[in-house]
């Protein structure tokens, strides 16, 4: 481990000394790169200039007690110190083999997420929407700027399907584990009887491709264009600005018509097939690693159950690390730190134990 931060702090400083030279500068593209990687490298280079930090102070108070020689005092301020600085060392060294762990690529990018109403009808549409509501105000929280896509309203104010962006730097590392089916337990207001109905939501999140990561070809795609329509299937508009693309080779359909422009319309469609797309081949890339080891928080699966949302109880359950919160009513207000982080501690756990049998 420590050949490996002695690399790492060695390409730190080749870096630090190439963001500097004014050939770099002057190339906007390679300065942004070289930032990029330099910005990634850093919470690594310092959290191991402390730990050196730490073991020279360890080394230093160890030669002090071995000379002896010391009023007692004077030797039991050394021996605080020793102590200290060996417990700093064991603590800064599982924090970098943390750090060290492989970083997902796309942890950084902004996302796609596409909710979509499963088993109860118009509850299951209804509670789509409390799910977009939760999501776009815990971006909002972090920072992230959301914009609708496509959407499939019911007469009802809830969502058949809603499909929205959220872009900011690290939006996927904050929703990644959301993918799957979440499942809902509360009383329907259309309910007479009090009765607890259960639906299914599927929410699928996928990293936003850049044009670098999937290339499409104007050949493989068949455009066509219709005039949008409004909840209950009025006409919103007399144009054709409404967009459908479909992927010849996948049979891959993506709509949106949440745009007066057809040129808007195309642009966000396309954005949407590029990251659909970008996902299936990174989901088969991965069922192709031999004895590839699913982590302790899914697969990412969106039939996986992941978790349980009960009204009567106040509850939010995520059967994937057993954690059970009662804070419903904060959590879909956009208060979900504690479960996001929860699940990533988890991930980080799995990860940091299949290092070790490695």
């Amino acid at each position: 481990m420590f050949e490996k931060l002695n690399e790492v702090e060695k390409r730190y400083d080749e870096l630090n000394a190439l963001v500097c030279s004014a050939e770099i500068v002057s190339d906007r593209e390679q300065y942004r790169r070289l930032m990029k990687e330099m910005k990634q490298l850093t919470p690594v280079v310092e959290k191991f200039r402390e730990y050196k930090k730490a073991q020279q102070a360890n080394a230093e108070s160890k030669a002090m007690l071995s000379e002896g020689g010391l009023d007692s005092d004077f030797a039991e301020m050394v021996k605080e110190e020793f102590e200290q600085s060996r417990s700093d060392m064991e603590r800064l060294s599982q924090e970098l083999k943390i750090l060290l762990l492989p970083r997902d690529p796309n942890d950084d990018k902004s996302v796609i997420i596409e909710i979509r109403g499963g088993a109860g009808g118009e509850e299951s549409a209804l509670f789509a929407g409390v799910l977009f509501r939760m999501y776009s105000m815990y971006a909002e929280a972090k920072g992230f700027k959301t914009e609708v896509i496509s959407a499939n309203e019911t007469g009802l104010g809830g969502y058949k399907e809603i499909v929205f962006s959220v872009d900011g730097d690290g939006a996927y590392s904050r929703f990644k584990f959301e993918s799957g089916v979440h499942r809902v337990q509360r009383v329907p207001e259309t309910e007479s009887q009090g009765r607890i109905h259960t639906s299914t939501v599927t929410v699928a999140v996928l990293p936003e491709a850049e044009d670098v990561d999937f290339e499409l070809n104007e050949k493989d795609l068949q455009i066509d264009t219709f005039r949008s329509s409004g909840a209950g299937g009025q006409h919103i508009n007399k144009t054709s600005s409404a967009i459908r693309i479909t992927h010849i080779p996948t049979g891959t359909v993506v709509e949106c018509q949440d745009e007066r422009s057809q040129h808007k319309n195309k642009e966000k469609a396309l954005k949407v097939l590029r990251s659909r797309l970008y996902d299936a081949e990174k989901a088969k890339h991965d069922a192709e690693i031999a004895g590839e080891r699913r982590s302790q928080v899914g697969t990412g699966d969106r039939s996986e159950r992941i978790r349980t949302y009960n009204y009567p109880q106040g509850r939010i359950s995520d059967h994937r690390i057993g954690l059970s919160l009662y804070k419903i009513e904060q959590m879909l207000n956009g208060d979900l730190d504690e479960l996001i982080d929860a699940l990533i501690t988890a991930d980080t756990a799995e990860k940091l134990k299949a290092s070790a049998e490695d």
